[in-house]
C-alpha cells in the first residue's frame, strides 16, 4: 500500500516533534507538507532540522496529502478542516475544544466521506471511557492542576480578571462543565473536551481547574461513575516546550498515526 501522506498545521512544539519523527521515517507514513502562521520562521526550523517539506495554504493540504494533524490555535481549525472533510479526508484534531461549538464539522465529514480524529492526547484511559458509554454513565468529574504559568492568559481568567502570578498556595480557578472549560481555557483544557466526547457530553462532564504552584506537571484526575464499572485515573504529564501542552500529546498523534496502517490495532 502507499505511504499515507501527512500535514501538519502548525510548527508549534507538537508540530516540530511530529515534523521530526516523519521525517526520521515512520512505515506507511509520510510528510507531505506543512502549514504555518510565520512562514520565515518554520522555513528556517526546517532548514536546520534537514527537512525537506513545502510550506502551503491550509486551503492546499488535500491537494498533498491524505491525513492533517491540527497542532494550531482552536481559533483557526475551521481554516484547517473544512478543505480536508470537503475533499473526503481525514483530520486529527487536537484542539478538540473548538470541535464543540461547531457540530458542523462532524456533519461535513459524514456528508463527504471526511473523518475526524480526537487523539487520547494528555488524557489516559479513554478507551475505557468510550466502553463504558456504550452502557450508562451516571457522572463523569475532572480535577485538572497546572503549574500557574500553564494557566496564564486564558480568556475565562482575563475575562474574570483573575490572576494567578504569585501565588504560594494552589487556587481554584473554575468549577464548570467541559462545555464552560473549552471555551474560557481553549489553550489549557482540550482533554475535558476529549473525555467529555468520549462520555456523557460536555453538558455533563464536570471540571475543576487549579493554578497550583506547588506542582511541576500538568495533572489530570479522573472519576466515572457506571453501570459496567467505577474507575479513577490520574496522570501527571511533564510539559512540552510549551508550558500549556504535555510532552504526551505529540506522542499520542504519533500512536494515533501509526495505528491508521497497523496490522494489529490494540485498544478500542
Amino acid at each position: 500500500m502507499p505511504d499515507i501522506r501527512v500535514a501538519i498545521a502548525g510548527l508549534g512544539a507538537i508540530g516540530r516533534m511530529l515534523a521530526r519523527k516523519l521525517n526520521a521515517g515512520m512505515p506507511g507514513l509520510k510528510l507531505a507538507c506543512a502549514a504555518a502562521g510565520d512562514r520565515a520562521k518554520a522555513q528556517a526550523f526546517l532548514n536546520a532540522e534537514g527537512i525537506t517539506c513545502p510550506i502551503v495554504p491550509l486551503s492546499d493540504f488535500p491537494a498533498h496529502a491524505d491525513i492533517a494533524v491540527e497542532c494550531a490555535p482552536a481559533a483557526i481549525i475551521e481554516d484547517i478542516c473544512r478543505p480536508m472533510l470537503e475533499a473526503g479526508k481525514t483530520v486529527v484534531v487536537l484542539s478538540c475544544g473548538a470541535l464543540l461549538p461547531r457540530p458542523h464539522l462532524p456533519e461535513l465529514a459524514k456528508e463527504k466521506g471526511g473523518k475526524i480524529i480526537v487523539p487520547t492526547g494528555a488524557l489516559l484511559g479513554l478507551d475505557a471511557v468510550v466502553a463504558a458509554a456504550e452502557g450508562n454513565i451516571t457522572s463523569v468529574q475532572m480535577t485538572t492542576r497546572k503549574p500557574p504559568a500553564g494557566l496564564k492568559g486564558a480568556p475565562y481568567l482575563e475575562q474574570n480578571n483573575i490572576s494567578v502570578d504569585g501565588l504560594t498556595q494552589a487556587k481554584r480557578v473554575f468549577s464548570g462543565s467541559a462545555r464552560e472549560a473549552a471555551a474560557g481555557f481553549p489553550a489549557n483544557v482540550n482533554v475535558a473536551a476529549a473525555l467529555s466526547l468520549a462520555g456523557i457530553g460536555p453538558d455533563r462532564t464536570r471540571i475543576d481547574i487549579w493554578a497550583d504552584p506547588a506542582v511541576t506537571r500538568n495533572c489530570h484526575d479522573i472519576e466515572v461513575e457506571a453501570d459496567s464499572a467505577r474507575f479513577r485515573m490520574s496522570i501527571e504529564n511533564v510539559p512540552s516546550d510549551n508550558p500549556k501542552t504535555g510532552r504526551i500529546v505529540a506522542l499520542s498523534v504519533l500512536a494515533a498515526l501509526r495505528k491508521l496502517g497497523a496490522p494489529l490495532s490494540v485498544g478500542t
